[in-house]
C-alpha cells in the first residue's frame, strides 16, 4: 500500500503500535510487527537501569536509542516524552528527576496509553502522568517543561514542523530538546518514500540529515547537532522489508535502503 495523506498515515502508526500494545501484554513479540523483532528496537539501555523496570514496558520498547542518556537529566526537571509508547523512557527519566521533578508521556495510542499506565502502577512511581495526543499538538502550556525527550517517533509524523515548532513552544528558555531517531543519510525515491509499511517502520518518513538540522534552526532551536549511533546495511534492511506486501520489488528496496538509513541522537536548545 502507498500513500502521502497525513491522515492515512497516523491510522497506520496508531494501528501498527496499538497492535505491539497488546503483543507485549501477553509477551509475543518484541516489534511493531507482532511476530518479530522490529529493525530498530531496544538499544543502548544498561541492564542496571532496564532491570527493576515492568516486563511489558521492555517488550513494548521500539525505540532506536536512549535518549535519557543524553537528555543529561537533573533532579527537579519537567521532562516530555514524545511517543512515550510503554513507557520505559518516561519511568527512567522518572528516576533521574526525582520527586522534585516531573515526567510526561504523550502518545495518541490508546493502547499504549493503557499499558504504560498499568506499568506506571508495577513501577510505584508518582511523578509521572500520561496524556493522550499527538505529537503535532502538545496538550501543554507555553514553556512549562525543561526537556523534551523521543525515541524513534518524530519520523513518524507527517507533519515535522509542526512537531518541532511544538517542542520549542512547550520549552522553557533555555530547555533542551534530546531525541534518538532515525535519520536519512541521503533522500529516498518517492515510490519508496510513499510505502506506508516504510512509514510504520520508522524509515520512509525519516528526513535527511540537513533537512533535520534546518527545520529544528527554522522553529528557533540553537546548538543543533545530530550524531550517528548506527548505520543500517543490507542485512539489517532484509528483515525490514519482509514486512512489505508483496507486490513491491523488495530486493530494489533493500538496495535502495541499504547504507541510506541510520539511528542517532538529535540535541538542540531553545534559546535563553
Amino acid at each position: 500500500m502507498t500513500t502521502t495523506d497525513p491522515d492515512h498515515i497516523h491510522a497506520a502508526v496508531r494501528d501498527r503500535y496499538a497492535s505491539a500494545a497488546r503483543a507485549a501484554t501477553d509477551s509475543s513479540c518484541c516489534g511493531p510487527g507482532g511476530t518479530a523483532p522490529g529493525l530498530f528496537g531496544r538499544t543502548l539501555y544498561e541492564t542496571t537501569d532496564t532491570e527493576a523496570l515492568p516486563t511489558d514496558a521492555l517488550t513494548a520498547s521500539l525505540g532506536c536509542g536512549n535518549p535519557t542518556m543524553l537528555a543529561d537529566l537533573q533532579a527537579g526537571d519537567v521532562v516530555l516524552d514524545l511517543g512515550s509508547g510503554g513507557g520505559i523512557d518516561v519511568f527512567l527519566s522518572a528516576r533521574r528527576v526525582g520527586p522534585t521533578g516531573m515526567v510526561y508521556g504523550l502518545d495518541m495510542t490508546p493502547e499504549m496509553l493503557q499499558l504504560a499506565r498499568k506499568n506506571q502502577v508495577e513501577t510505584g512511581l508518582t511523578n509521572v502522568e500520561f496524556l493522550q495526543g499527538t505529537i503535532e499538538d502538545i496538550p501543554m502550556p507555553d514553556e512549562t517543561v525543561d526537556v523534551v525527550i523521543s525515541n524513534c517517533v518524530v519520523n513518524l509524523s507527517p507533519d515535522k514542523d509542526a512537531v518541532v515548532s511544538e517542542a520549542f513552544r512547550v520549552l522553557k528558555p533555555g530547555g533542551r530538546l534530546a531525541i534518538s531517531d532515525v535519520v536519512l543519510r541521503r533522500q529516498l525515491s518517492e515510490p519508496t518514500r510513499a510505502l506506508i509499511g516504510l512509514w510504520t517502520g520508522c524509515v520512509a518518513g525519516a528526513l535527511v540529515v540537513d533537512d533535520y538540522l534546518a527545520k529544528l534552526q527554522a522553529a528557533g532551536f540553537e546548538q543543533v547537532s545530530i550524531d550517528p549511533t548506527r548505520v543500517y546495511e543490507e542485512s539489517d534492511i532484509a528483515a525490514l522489508a519482509t514486512d512489505l506486501t508483496v507486490d513491491v520489488d523488495r530486493e530494489k528496496i533493500v538496495g535502495e535502503l541499504s547504507g541510506s538509513v541510520m539511528s542517532a541522537f538529535v540535541r538542540a536548545r531553545k534559546p535563553g
